[in-house]
């Protein structure tokens, strides 16, 4: 009766493994006593358990559900990584500008270089080689190529770093376009001068002969306005006033002059005259001064 009875728990035993698919503890049976055992399958199409092999303590917990599940214990089978493609390489940065380029966004650039010192010259427009060491120099310090090409991201990185150029920022030394002329300058002999494009164009009933870049004074020392004429030339001349030279001197109202200024052509428009018009081009004023006659006409207008 007792065989009987153990043949009986066994073949239960083996449905319960078939049916169930491990979902509940499985006992084998020796003699007189029932010892748990592990079974570790998985269930093929074709309804038979698949063994996976030893996986190390703790399996066999329903939590863990399949590899890496909560309950796995940390010995979750290993498996293949699927395959995948190694990242393209980023694309290098677009150039935007380079030596030998010119132009109002190169202007733009030497104006920004010069607001973070690695420029001390004013800008020009034309990529040169000071250019080139500059942008060196930027992108060095903050560990991007040394190209001296100024490429996007060079650029992104300047453009975070500054403000935007004002007009004089652009043009402090010089280059930038002549304003129209005022109406009193279209007839005879004119020293026509514009405080808007800060120029002086030299003309002569209408047609303009020569054009300079000009400097003013300051807030605290305003060149007048008007029309007026050229009452003193003076070759050398020497301010008592100020203690400073002002060559190619052509006096038009008091003691404010057309004159040659050593400050303008190394500062630019970075610095102020005390009244006067400032010429920066030394050989531009000179032949100026040979052409201009006492009692010609001199226009300061906006």
């Amino acid at each position: 009766m007792r065989t009987r009875d153990m043949r009986r728990s066994a073949a239960a035993l083996a449905v319960i493994v078939v049916v169930g698919g491990c979902t509940g503890p499985v006992v084998r049976v020796e003699g007189d006593q029932r010892q748990p055992v592990r079974v570790d399958g998985t269930a093929t199409q074709g309804g038979t358990v698949k063994d996976d092999g030893d996986k190390g303590a703790g399996d066999g917990d329903e939590k863990g559900g399949g590899p890496g599940g909560k309950g796995s214990g940390g010995g979750a089978a290993p498996t293949t990584a699927p395959p995948h493609d190694d990242p393209a390489p980023a694309a290098p940065a677009k150039v935007l500008w380079s030596r030998g380029d010119e132009g109002f966004e190169v202007r733009e650039l030497q104006a920004r270089l010069r607001q973070v010192a690695w420029l001390h010259v004013g800008p020009t427009g034309t990529y040169d080689e000071l250019t080139v060491q500059a942008v060196k120099g930027f992108q060095g310090k903050r560990g991007l190529p040394r190209t001296g090409r100024t490429d996007t991201v060079t650029w992104a990185r300047l453009v975070g770093m500054t403000r935007e150029p004002g007009k004089w920022d652009l043009y402090a030394f010089g280059g930038q376009p002549a304003a129209e002329p005022d109406p009193r300058c279209l007839t005879g002999r004119v020293l026509c001068i514009s405080k808007t494009s800060r120029t002086l164009r030299w003309m002569v009933n209408g047609t303009t002969l020569t054009t300079v870049e000009v400097r003013f004074g300051s807030q605290y020392t305003p060149t007048r306005e008007g029309v007026f004429s050229v009452y003193f030339k003076s070759r050398d001349h020497w301010s008592t006033l100020y203690d400073t030279a002002m060559p190619y001197a052509m006096f038009f109202s008091g003691g404010q002059a057309v004159h040659y200024s050593s400050d303008f052509a190394a500062r630019g428009y970075y610095g102020a005259s005390h009244g006067c018009v400032n010429v920066r081009d030394e050989a531009a004023i000179a032949r100026l001064f040979a052409q201009v006659r006492n009692g010609d006409k001199v226009v300061v207008y906006w």
